[in-house]
């Protein structure tokens, strides 16, 4: 039982590090929940504090997801287990996922989960990921929406892993479709503001001065 709570304690663990909000705290002495849209993520770090504040953020919570998977079956023999099971490898995935939008260590109120997600994607489909990245960074300078690139992103991933780039395992199918369901739900208050056209878009340029980004 050991080598099954350890990967994914650990997964919970690192994920809820609250970059995001201790960055701002830390160094800003701001919250960033408190201002812009509320989410204790890199785009909104961005949006409040600028990119000096909100690159570190971001790249942060990729590692976050990245490790929790490349450490898993390391941590899985260290608890004793032989072969680790692709079912405990995605279960640790998700559970760093949570641990980002649910964070113990921020009062469980974290971010959206799309950088970490990032992190967990290049660790179990690296190839898929990338080119995930690509349709994000595609959208996200066509149209200066975060949230509809990522969930772009999102949606079109499980294309690419089932027909382009396929896993060793079907499990890691689940995952990829769990991915295009998770974004969207996160973002459905982003995705009722850009229907109603009221959607902020990023500006990498400057940062919104604190008092004025609600």
């Amino acid at each position: 039982m050991t080598e099954i709570i350890l990967p994914l304690v650990f997964a919970y663990l690192i994920g809820s590090i609250p970059t995001a909000v201790w960055v701002g705290k830390w160094f800003y002495k701001v919250d960033v929940r408190e201002h812009g849209s509320g989410n204790a993520g890199a785009t909104n770090t961005i949006r409040v504090l600028g990119l000096k504040a909100g690159i570190p953020v971001l790249l942060i919570d990729v590692i976050k997801g990245y490790i929790a998977v490349l450490m898993a079956p390391v941590l899985f023999e260290l608890g004793g287990g032989e072969i680790m099971s692709p079912y405990l490898a995605i279960l640790t995935a998700a559970l760093a996922v949570v641990g980002h939008t649910i964070p113990v260590f921020a009062g469980f109120r974290g971010g959206k989960g799309v950088a970490t997600l990032l992190g967990v994607g290049l660790g179990l489909f690296p190839v898929a990921a990338w080119v995930a990245v690509l349709i994000f960074a595609v959208m996200l300078i066509a149209t200066k929406y975060v949230s509809l690139s990522s969930i772009t992103a999102g949606v079109t991933f499980p294309f690419f892993v089932f027909f382009l780039f396929p896993p060793p395992n079907w499990a890691y199918y689940v995952l990829a479709v769990a991915v295009a369901i998770f974004l969207p739900y996160t973002h459905r208050k982003n995705i009722k503001r850009l229907i109603d056209g009221t959607e902020s878009k990023i500006n990498f340029s400057k940062k919104k001065p604190v008092n004025e980004s609600k």
